[in-house]
């Protein structure tokens, strides 16, 4: 009799090219805006306020960025991840249209890279995702690559392929929601006074805040994404494993990292692109987080006198604060408290907006 149960796909059962359409679609509410907010608490004005969203060009009060990129991220773990042993990285990641509560959310991905690990027991699955709402409009699109295992050691491995992928989204692929306008953005409500015109590439920003992990919110966050990987889960599973407890999910500390960065970077309203990103450490419960950010790139978008665009490295580290950023050994090496490196661009107001309300 075939098997009636899951147990989601091993290294070898992965095909290139192969094109992969995920399970349980997902109808956004203000309820999941309003726990993604108690769970982080995000202060960015835009997915805080439906008037101050409104006064923007916004239909409402959008969802958090992140908030989207982890509930299609989460589409696809019981297809790509489930036996995932680590989410390695990021790449080519570019936002569309906004998302509002009432939508709904679902996800494709195609499989454009393998390669097996050298000791026959894991391997290297590439894969591009895309989010859709229900009028078939992408919300979200990236490429990611994860190690995942094999189910039988002797399984013959496939032929080598990695794929060729972008050292960032350029300016010009970024999209700006449509009848987004940014000259009547109110900075004594935004909680920043400092715009696109006030950064420079090879800023370096402490964030100076810290953010303790806690085993109920890890918990909780990977039951909101409908991420079922029992690296999360499964703590009696955990015990057998070199870390002996469970993993927070890659996706809270991006969250983390980001809520942090508010604090020198507080009117970074909108996250256009992940141009890279890679976990380099595990995170479990009782762990600090701290954050510091660098300017990479500065760019004006064509025929936006009202927006700019900032490339942003943002690096968070465990239990330790980052005041001596960039945190590297003195052999230059990165320092083992290191923990996420993400490389992303963010859409930020420009002074030059003759209305803006800064006083």
């Amino acid at each position: 009799m075939r098997e009636k149960v899951s147990r989601g796909r091993f290294f070898e059962d992965f095909r290139l090219g192969e094109e992969l359409v995920h399970a349980t679609p997902r109808s956004v509410t203000q309820g999941d805006a309003a726990l993604y907010l108690g769970l982080y608490g995000s202060r960015f004005a835009v997915n805080s306020s439906d008037a101050f969203a409104r006064r923007l060009g916004f239909a409402a009060a959008p969802l958090d960025d992140f908030l989207v990129f982890h509930l299609v991220f989460g589409r696809t773990v019981p297809d790509v991840s489930r036996n995932g042993v680590s989410n390695l990285g990021y790449a080519e990641g570019r936002f569309g249209v906004p998302v509002y509560p009432g939508d709904t959310l679902s996800a494709a991905s195609r499989v454009i890279g393998l390669r097996q690990n050298r000791s026959g027991e894991t391997g290297i699955v590439y894969v591009r995702s895309r989010g859709l709402n229900q009028r078939g409009d992408p919300v979200v699109e990236f490429s990611r690559w994860v190690m995942v295992r094999k189910r039988d050691r002797e399984a013959p491995a496939p032929e080598t392929v990695l794929p060729e992928l972008e050292e960032s989204v350029a300016a010009e692929r970024l999209v700006v929601p449509g009848g987004l306008v940014a000259a009547d953005y109110d900075t004594r409500l935004s909680g920043s006074v400092h715009l696109w015109d006030d950064y420079e590439p090879g800023e370096r920003l402490d964030h100076v805040d810290g953010v303790t992990v806690e085993e109920s919110d890890q918990a909780m966050v990977t039951r909101l994404y409908q991420n079922n990987a029992p690296v999360h889960l499964n703590a009696q599973m955990m015990e057998a494993s070199r870390f002996g407890r469970r993993i927070a999910m890659a996706g809270h500390v991006i969250s983390i990292a980001r809520t942090l960065s508010f604090n020198g970077l507080g009117n970074a309203f909108r996250v256009a692109a992940i141009n890279g990103g890679r976990h380099v450490a595990p995170v479990f419960a009782g762990d600090t987080l701290y954050a510091w950010s660098e300017v990479l790139e500065k760019s004006p978008l064509l025929a936006r006198g009202d927006l700019g665009a900032l490339r942003l490295r943002t690096v968070a580290a465990k239990d330790r604060d980052c005041a001596d950023f960039p945190l590297v050994t003195p052999d230059g090496d990165r320092d083992p408290a290191v923990v996420l490196e993400l490389d992303y661009t963010v859409l930020l107001p420009r002074r030059a907006a003759p209305d803006r309300r800064s006083r």
